[in-house]
């Protein structure tokens, strides 16, 4: 047990956490200890001011939006500013320029910003409008009466009718359903979709529907106050003088949908912010990205940079005014404000011009930057909703970024969190095999060779009449390929691109079937085709069962043969199966329809059902089901209810004379009760478990028990006793359940599989691969998580080792963390001394030059663009060590590594303060790590464990609303928007379909997202600075006087209009690389995680270009105009005229640097650049002659000279030459690897289509063989108890007629299955292979 200081902490920071995201811990909280509700009394209800039902999200009313928002803006740093800036120029004494030279870009930006907020909060309140508003009925005065669902007050009475969503937590009074029940859907609490069940108390549901009764109720409910436990309900009903305890079964939640129940009444207990719903939901957190930190940062050292600038020229003012200036009064008066003596006057004016220079200088720190980096951001999500590669066809959804300002962190994630059921998993259980009598059975076998047929995905082959046949089904064999028809398979040859691949794994699965196989008509003379023959599978034929269910698919016709041939035990098994279950039937429409508790119990009645074991109908005392069509009633005696302790469920059943226990449970738990004897048959099922396990199946164990009627009668006598017992009553049911759970016979093993989504094992093969580190956190068992965690090559066989911690003391955890963390130093010390040093390794890259031309290579080689060939990862030169410059791929990157596997009761001690950097230490060297049986708060905790330690991008993925405190958590939330609720996706950032868009949404947008918005930062920077500087360089020429070269309206439009829309353009749709090759190289995402695109580094290299830039823009020019004469004797000296070829020039210069930071041109970028600078000279003409600028006729003047174009020209060619020139020799000499790949994109782009297949990483998955316990069974205790009962009868019709089965359980591989994950990208190509890729 684990230790009581370890269990307390626990407990208290699982407090602490719920409280604080809600804001619990206000005066009010620490005052209600207890809750108290008189039903239909609002007026005694008012006295304790319980919250109403009002949800409200939203920020901003009419009135208070322009006071808030202007409130906010101005928080920000930049804002507030440039606010102080403003006023500055208002001071004529100080200010050298017009108020409008920052007061038109302060509110444009202002403008921009509340349009995109009012945007935002007008959605919300729509939102929450739209919940608000929905209706409700609620008793008054005796009266039905309908009325929005914020009116509702805790102690209403409510109606709630079926499909309809639940208002508020409301205790039951009465409903539509036989002894009180009702049936909910909790998908949005907890993102189970299966049916749960609730019961009203006895004497409340005897009010059925009478309003009157309704309104006459006035118990008193006393219970505990708010809380998220979603599991637990502690109160107390009195009413007329009598006591009623109250649980969680008696009470619905908001959020829940009412299914199957007519109409049911209910009394609200908590409303709006104190549902459970609303609790579990958590305060929303701002989140920020990494790069909007450093922005902040870097704005604050431009500040002390500008400050810096200006106290070097108010000292040099001071110097030139007290040496020089002094003598020129004359002709350049100081204002009256100065004083006559030159010392002081000198320093007056010097502190005046601080000031001057603080206004002139202001647009070295950006006021457009943060309005343009929002709109980025807003484009770049609109391009993620739009995204079709990220539509689910099957659903109709699509991705959606449901927020604007996180785009770019989605190209920096380091750590995913993610929930495993309904995540990776689609949460739909197929039966799949199993073992009867110590035979296995759903195999496919060669009858040539005795091996297995591992049958992966289903394939459309057109026959020679061109008929699509959608039933075939590929597999293997080996390293042979055949076809499987009716359970029996059948030769075939098969042409793959790749065909060494096969001998890596012999029995390694076909990776990506659609795309490496063309199944063709054969062609003559070619064995590289279908044979003729045998071409079609198709799964067992059950359409003899009237009650069969189309979906099911099952391949090994022998275990058909042994039902159909009356085998005794075969026919117990599955009688088992159709007897020993909690499932209610349904007749909906003429249909027979099964309501299950969990998808595996549905898996397993619906295998009996279809080999002809149809559960027909229960009583409270009774079961009725069909054996091939004769129908057989057995007397319900007993329900040994299931629970996570007992890990098994057992039925006691009469017919005629024979009384027999059937129990279904775990495999360890069902073997420890076995009767002596028989021990081939176990020793074998246990092979086929252990078999079935290594595949990822969920397993369960069945045996049967022979009772004698004396034993039994008097174990039923005292199961009565325990079962009213007021005391321990739980552990003495557990132990009269043991004294007739035992000397059980085995009759086999079931094996059902939790289908995994769509390319889930190729997506986390390519994070991987990405330098991502993928963390499962799952509430299921530990064998059930390590079994997906191989399905979905989480873990691998390759790994070097999986360490497991599940001990359950602080000290045991400790020990065994300590020992993982020496054994992981062991492992690394020696391949550390062993590996190479990376700068041999970069020297080896480097040394070979990437050549295009063939008849530059020396020695001549056969394949002449060999050196080309390092950016497919495929086919590389031995004397190649790596691919991208200043980093290396290990091994271990694509292979080796450790993983990590820990409960639930051991992350208790390992998140404890004192033990939380060592489980750190362990976890973050390890590839893969998978968290069990673990609480959402556990699972947020761990989350903000790796935000405090590791300052590593984080995302959480999941899809119910256990999974809402990691998405909140985390820095990037991702909600999956399937058949498990909205909650998750109510909290995420970003939502998808399917997990398998993950991979595109970081590898493409997230990828896309960084580049484009570091690249977007380093531009604006530098352009800004080499903008700004002019000023500085000019003061050294006008006595540090404040004089600015540009026209003040240049000034006040440069950032606005003249570079803002090339720059966005920019930002918004350039790409290194396109979407395909970014998902086949996934290393390309590397660069995000060490901040290496944009950093203090890559500032201050944009900031001193920036600098030379203003430098060459000043010095040319101006040495140029200075005494300069035109033809005609006009004298070319003015400022006016110098100010608008300085400010012509930078506008080229600028417009040339962003058509060269131009990776993707588009019609956009061809619109923005060139369109920008022709509407420079439009603007400035109209500015000048039609509105009357000062400075007219400056700049036409100028042009009307060659000097002009002279100096443009001079002036362009030194600043692009440098950058060309940087730029070539180190994509030449040291090219990245996006450098590499785009040249491939390139070269591909000029040949056929069919050329570039060859960028596709290759994938080898091998299947997993490990040997673990599968059992996993997701039931839930207490459906016994009200079967036999009788509560939860519903009469059913008998019918004779047919019933196709409506639930969508089909026969499917999932995990085993699935293509593979992705191959090394240092995979050697092996001599002889061809090289038709090659480039």
């Amino acid at each position: 047990m684990a230790s009581r200081e370890s269990v307390e902490w626990m407990a208290s920071m699982s407090e602490q956490l719920w409280r604080a995201s809600e804001g619990c811990l206000s005066e009010d909280y620490r005052v209600e200890t207890e809750r108290r509700i008189k039903a239909n009394n609002r007026q005694y209800n008012s006295e304790f001011n319980y919250a109403n039902n009002y949800i409200k999200t939203s920020k901003y009313t009419v009135l208070t939006f322009l006071p808030l928002n202007l409130f906010e803006q101005f928080q920000r740093l930049a804002n507030f500013y440039f606010l102080c800036l403003l006023v500055l120029q208002m001071i004529p004494a100080i200010s050298s320029l017009t108020p409008i030279t920052t007061a038109v870009p302060l509110i444009g930006v202002l403008a921009l910003t509340a349009i995109k907020d009012a945007y935002d909060d007008y959605q919300r309140h729509q939102s929450d409008s739209q919940v608000n508003n929905r209706r409700s009925k609620a008793v008054r005065n005796g009266v039905l009466e309908e009325e929005r669902w914020a009116q509702v007050q805790v102690g209403d009475v409510i109606r709630m009718e079926n499909d309809q969503f639940v208002a508020a937590d409301v205790l039951l009074l009465s409903t539509s359903e036989p002894n009180g029940l009702c049936y909910i859907e909790t998908a949005e609490l907890d993102g189970e979709t299966n049916l749960k069940c609730r019961q009203c108390l006895t004497e409340t549901a005897e009010m059925g529907q009478n309003d009157a009764l309704v309104w006459a109720f006035d118990g008193q409910i006393i219970c505990e106050t708010p809380n998220n436990l979603l599991n637990k309900f502690e109160g107390t009903l009195i009413w007329k003088n009598k006591r009623y305890s109250l649980d969680n079964d008696k009470v619905v939640l908001r959020g829940c949908i009412l299914r199957n129940t007519n109409w049911c009444y209910g009394v609200v207990l908590f409303a709006g912010k104190d549902t459970k719903l609303m609790q579990n939901s958590g305060k929303t957190k701002f989140k920020r990205t990494s790069i909007d930190r450093l922005l902040n940062f870097i704005i604050i050292g431009i500040v002390f940079f500008l400050l810096s600038m200006c106290l070097f020229c108010t000292i040099a003012c001071g110097i030139w005014e007290s040496i020089t200036g002094q003598y020129f009064k004359v002709y350049l008066p100081w204002d009256t404000l100065v004083p006559s003596d030159p010392i002081a006057g000198a320093t007056v004016i010097a502190l005046l011009v601080f000031f001057s220079y603080a206004i002139v200088l202001n647009t070295v720190v950006p006021i457009s930057l943060y309005v343009s980096v929002e709109v980025i951001r807003f484009a770049q999500s609109f391009l993620i909703n739009w995204d079709e590669h990220m539509h689910y066809e099957k659903t109709g959804t699509s991705a959606r970024a449901r927020t604007t300002t996180l785009n770019e962190e989605l190209g920096q994630i380091e750590y995913i969190f993610s929930d495993k059921t309904g995540t990776l998993t689609q949460n739909i259980m197929t039966f799949n095999k199993c073992s009867i009598a110590g035979r296995s059975y759903g195999d496919i076998v060669d009858e040539r060779t005795g091996e297995t047929i591992e049958i992966t995905e289903d394939l459309v082959i057109p026959d020679d009449d061109e008929q699509e046949l959608d039933s075939r089904r590929l597999a293997t064999v080996g390293s042979r390929l055949v076809l499987v028809e009716n359970g029996n398979p059948k030769e075939a040859v098969v042409v793959f691109p790749n065909p060494h691949r096969l001998s890596h794994s012999p029995k390694s699965h076909i990776p990506d079937i659609h795309s490496n196989i063309t199944p063709r008509r054969r062609a003559r003379g070619s064995a590289a085709e279908w044979t003729p023959s045998h071409t079609q599978t198709t799964p067992l034929d059950f359409s003899s069962n009237p009650n069969y269910e189309p979906e099911f698919k099952f391949y090994d016709s022998t275990l058909l043969d042994a039902v159909r041939n009356n085998q005794e035990e075969v026919h117990s098994f599955f009688k088992l199966l159709a007897l020993c279950h909690t499932v209610m039937p349904e007749d909906k429409n003429g249909k027979l329809e099964y309501q299950a508790q969990s998808p595996d119990e549905a898996a397993l009645v619906s295998a009996a059902r279809n080999f002809g074991f149809v559960f027909k109908e229960r009583s409270p005392n009774s079961i009725t089901i069909d054996v091939q069509g004769q129908p057989e009633g057995y007397e319900l005696l007993c329900i040994l209810d299931f629970n996570n302790v007992r890990k098994r469920m057992s039925v006691i059943l009469r017919k005629g004379r024979q009384l027999r226990l059937y129990c279904k449970g775990a495999d360890n738990v069902i073997y420890e009760r076995l009767k002596c004897g028989s021990e081939e048959i176990k020793s074998k099922t246990q092979e086929h478990l252990n078999k079935f396990a290594g595949e990822g199946l969920r397993t369960l164990c069945l045996a049967i028990r022979d009772l004698d009627e004396d034993f039994f009668n008097d174990w039923k006598h005292r199961h009565q006793e325990a079962a009213v017992s007021m005391d321990n009553r739980d552990e003495k049911l557990d132990a009269i359940y043991e004294e007739i759970e035992k000397d059980m016979t085995l009759l086999g093993a079931t094996a059902i599989e939790d289908k995994l989504q769509d390319g889930v094992p190729q997506t986390i093969a390519n994070l991987s691969l990405a330098g991502i580190k993928i963390w499962v956190l799952t509430g299921d068992k530990q064998e059930t998580a390590i079994n997906i965690g191989y399905s979905c090559q989480l873990l691998t066989d390759e790994m070097l080792d999986i360490f497991t911690v599940d001990s359950h003391t602080h000290e045991e955890v400790e020990n065994q963390l300590t020992q993982l963390r020496d054994s992981i130093h062991r492992a690394a010390a020696p391949s550390s001394a062993n590996s190479q040093p990376l700068d041999s390794q970069h020297n080896q890259m480097t040394s070979g030059s990437l050549q295009l031309n063939p008849s530059h290579q020396t020695p001549p080689s056969p394949h002449p663009n060999y050196d080309v060939n390092v950016v497919t990862f495929r086919w590389d030169d031995p004397s190649e060590s790596d691919f991208n410059h200043g980093s290396s791929i290990d091994d271990s990157d694509c292979n080796g590594g450790f993983a990590l596997v820990i409960n639930g009761h051991s992350l208790v001690h390992a998140l404890h303060p004192q033990l939380e950097q060592l489980f750190l230490d362990v976890a973050s060297q390890c590839k893969s790590v998978i968290c069990c049986r673990v609480t959402p708060l556990q699972k947020a905790m761990v989350v903000e464990i790796i935000k405090k330690y590791k300052k590593a991008a984080t995302l959480a993925i999941g899809d119910g609303a256990n999974d809402v405190s990691m998405i909140k958590a985390a820095h990037i939330g991702v909600g999956i928007s399937g058949q498990e609720g909205m909650q998750a996706v109510l909290a995420s950032d970003y939502s998808l379909p399917q997990f398998r868009f993950l991979e595109r949404l970081l590898l493409v947008h997230g990828r896309w997202s960084y580049y484009r918005m570091c690249k977007f930062l380093r531009y604006f920077f530098y352009k800004n600075f080499a903008f700004t500087l002019c000023h500085f360089w000019f003061a050294f020429f006008c006595g540090f006087s404040a004089q600015t070269v540009f026209d003040p309206m240049f000034i006040s439009v440069y950032n606005l209009c003249y570079t803002s829309l090339p720059v966005l353009a920019l930002g918004v749709f350039d790409q290194d690389v396109n979407d395909r090759n970014s998902l086949s190289y996934p290393k390309l995402y590397s660069p995000g995680h060490k901040n290496l695109l944009f950093n203090l580094k890559e500032f201050l290299r944009s900031a001193l270009h920036g600098f030379f830039t203003s430098c060459v823009l000043f010095c040319i020019p101006y040495g140029t105009y200075k005494d300069g004469v035109s033809p005609d004797g006009h004298i070319l000296s003015d400022h006016m005229l110098f100010g608008s070829v300085v400010a012509t020039i930078l506008v080229i210069v600028v417009t040339a640097q962003i058509a060269l930071d131009t990776s993707y041109w588009t019609f956009v970028n061809h619109i923005t650049i060139w369109g920008s600078l022709i509407s420079y000279f439009i603007l400035q003409f109209f500015y000048n002659h039609v509105v009357g600028g000062s400075y007219v006729g400056s700049l036409t003047k100028a042009m009307s000279g060659a000097t002009f174009w002279f100096t443009t020209l001079l002036t362009v060619i030194i600043l692009m030459l440098p950058v060309l020139a940087w730029r070539f020799y180190f994509v030449d000499v040291r090219p990245t690897l996006s450098d590499r790949v785009r040249l491939k994109q390139r070269l591909a782009s000029l040949r056929s289509r069919q050329s570039q297949d060859v960028l596709r990483t290759p994938s080898t998955r091998k299947t997993r063989r490990s040997i673990r316990s599968g059992y996993a069974f997701a039931h839930q205790e207490g459906f016994g108890r009200l079967i036999t009962s009788g509560k939860i009868m519903r009469k059913l019709p008998r019918t004779n007629g047919d019933f196709p089965f409506s639930m969508n359980i089909g026969f499917g591989t999932g995990g085993s299955g699935s293509s593979g994950g992705l191959q090394s990208p240092r995979k050697s190509k092996p001599q002889g292979a061809s090289s038709s890729g090659d480039v």
